[in-house]
């Protein structure tokens, strides 16, 4: 072969001999082999055993198959591993593909799908005078000059996976050509926002829920949302369009933006199927749906509709299928905590509240213990607004303000039911608040929750909303304070040699709590999409009421004097929760500074 690719595709930074052509398997155990990625003996076996069989594979994904292993450290080569080496050997930068880094809808316009497929390229990032390109064939670039005619931009080629590709091909130009589909179906915005009522003269054909096009984009966005682990899904109309956001780990991400026909429809579909007033747009709404994830597991969502200056926005909450049966270590509770925790719980009657910010996962631990403690030998039975999770263990039951069935009045009629355990989804007010005492002195074990920084402020809180101490000292169990922090990704953090030490020292030193101190710092990768963080984990306060605590809430219920009675009792803040935290090597200081209320 004597074509020589254009110097702006190096291919030969280390003096290799130039290549051109698609690859071969047998040149790439001969570079493998060059190179010290494996040894000789390696090579010769994979030769031998790949000539035995003949496969229309990608060559990457093939020798990913065999199991080769490596030189340095005798871990297996896998795709990714082997794509990354050829990249270095083309002298090219390798990409792992983050779909949420991806504008799909400029993607397909710089290329048709069938070009894209024909020649194993993606699109990956378009920009005014460059588009990225990503391949898995590095050293055939005859495709470059076209695409630069067409595009009037210049080209920029990656190395990516082949079957990662293969794979966003299929649905980033799927999605693109739905909502095309959809868009033009709509023929217009279809919404008339308070800004827009001047230009009701012009087309307003309204883009039918059930169209096909919008059902795919609906379809892609759920399952779309489920792989990229998010918790929420937003649907925002702008003033010109509008956007999807998924938030990962507590954090936004854009997704995609859509036209705002398109993002009517949507939001219409969806309150079809969450059985929600499909024509009602002026005043919020709540709503529900259950499907499965590409896993098959049921997943069920909690839908919330708000009016905007620019159209309905739409908030769906995923709730993960496997949250009402995490163990205590799994929600991230410490030794201490969940032995305190588990004997709080086994009492017989008694109020126990979980307290924390909206979003701080109160709703994970109450479903969590609830689920341990709904034996067939106890009646569980919930009130809430709204239903959370159907849960097939509890009686659940939702408030309908509407229909004045509000929590008091729920908890009224929860009485009669001969409940062991009563669930309040939240105590708002003093009706609610003297039911759940009197539901608690009449024999029956309370739950419910409160919006406090920490544990001890729950009882301030009680004694506003107008419950007397003695009331309090006599039903109140214990009360729980929890908040949820990042935790590092474990693929690609970093021990810390500039941690802090001293400051971590001073926040344990009072609890005579030693052993190993582990810092590690956050460092980014494609797994965590470059933010040094993966996935959430509980941090807790828990309170539990003594005699001397009881004694503290008669004589000197005072924030501050309740706080010290409770720390001298065993209870641990949760700053100084998250310090063993990061001590443990699971989070940072900055994180717990960020997540935790101050110690005073």
């Amino acid at each position: 072969m004597s074509a020589v690719i254009p110097p702006k595709f190096p291919v030969s930074p280390h003096g290799h001999k130039l290549y051109t052509g698609p690859l071969d398997w047998r040149q790439l155990v001969e570079w493998l082999d060059e190179d010290g990625v494996i040894s000789n003996a390696e090579a010769q076996r994979t030769i031998a055993r790949c000539s035995q069989v003949q496969s229309a594979q990608h060559p990457l994904v093939r020798l990913a198959s065999v199991g080769m292993t490596r030189v340095a450290d005798g871990r297996p080569l896998d795709i990714e591993t082997i794509s990354r080496w050829l990249a270095g050997r083309a002298g090219l930068s390798y990409l792992r593909i983050d779909p949420l880094k991806v504008d799909v809808g400029k993607v397909a316009e710089s290329m048709s799908a069938l070009y894209a497929e024909r020649h194993k390229v993606l699109p990956v990032k378009v920009m005014p005078h460059e588009v990225v390109i990503a391949t898995a064939e590095p050293f055939i670039t005859d495709w470059v000059s076209e695409v630069e005619r067409q595009s009037k931009r210049s080209v920029r080629l990656v190395v990516a996976s082949p079957l990662e590709i293969a794979k966003f091909t299929a649905e980033f130009f799927a999605l693109a050509k739905s909502v095309k589909a959809a868009a033009k179906a709509g023929g217009g915005s279809g919404s008339a926002s308070f800004e827009q009522l001047v230009e009701l003269n012009k087309s307003n054909k309204q883009l039918d829920a059930n169209d096909q096009g919008v059902v795919q984009v609906v379809d892609w966005l759920w399952q779309y949302a489920f792989d990229q682990r998010a918790s929420d899904i937003h649907l925002e109309p702008r003033r010109e369009q509008g956007v999807i956001r998924f938030r990962i780990d507590g954090v936004l991400h854009p997704v995609y933006q859509l036209p705002m026909g398109v993002h009517n429809a949507m939001t219409a579909r969806i309150k079809l199927l969450g059985r929600m007033d499909v024509v009602e747009k002026r005043r919020p709404q709540d709503g529900r749906i259950k499907t499965r994830n590409p896993r098959g597991d049921e997943i069920e969502m909690r839908l919330s509709t708000l009016p905007t200056a620019f159209g309905e926005k739409m908030v769906m909450r995923i709730f993960d299928p496997d949250t009402t049966v995490k163990s205590l270590d799994a929600l991230g509770f410490s030794q201490h905590d969940a032995e305190r925790w588990e004997q709080l719980v086994k009492r017989p009657y008694g109020i126990v509240l979980v307290t924390g910010p909206t979003g701080s996962g109160k709703t994970t631990t109450l479903y969590s213990t609830l689920k341990r403690l709904a034996t067939e030998e106890v009646n569980v039975n919930t009130i809430e607004d709204p239903i959370e999770m159907i849960e097939p263990s509890f009686n659940q039951t939702q408030v309908q303000p509407h229909l004045n069935f509000d929590f008091p009045e729920g908890l009224r009629a929860l009485m009669r039911q001969d409940p062991d355990i009563i669930m309040v989804g939240e105590i708002r007010d003093l009706a609610t608040a003297e039911m759940a005492v009197q539901a608690a002195l009449t024999g029956h074990l309370v739950f419910s929750t409160l919006h406090t920084n920490d544990a001890p402020s729950a009882v301030s809180r009680l004694m506003e909303l107008g419950v007397p101490p003695y009331l309090i000292s006599a039903t109140l169990l214990g009360v729980l304070a929890q908040r949820l922090m990042r935790t590092l990704c474990s693929n690609c953090r970093e021990p810390d040699e500039n941690a802090e030490r001293e400051t971590l020292t001073e926040l344990v030193k009072p609890w005579q709590i030693s052993g190993g101190y582990r810092p590690f710092k956050p460092v980014g990768c494609v797994d965590c999409r470059m933010t040094g963080f993966r996935g959430r984990m509980g941090l807790y306060e828990l309170l539990t009421v003594t005699e001397g605590f009881k004694e503290k809430i008669s004589k000197e219920p005072n924030i501050d004097a309740l706080r010290r009675q409770a720390i001298t009792e065993g209870m641990r803040p949760l700053r100084l929760a998250g310090a063993l935290k990061v001590a443990e090597g699971l989070t940072t200081v900055e994180e717990i500074l960020a997540s935790t209320p101050p110690l005073s």
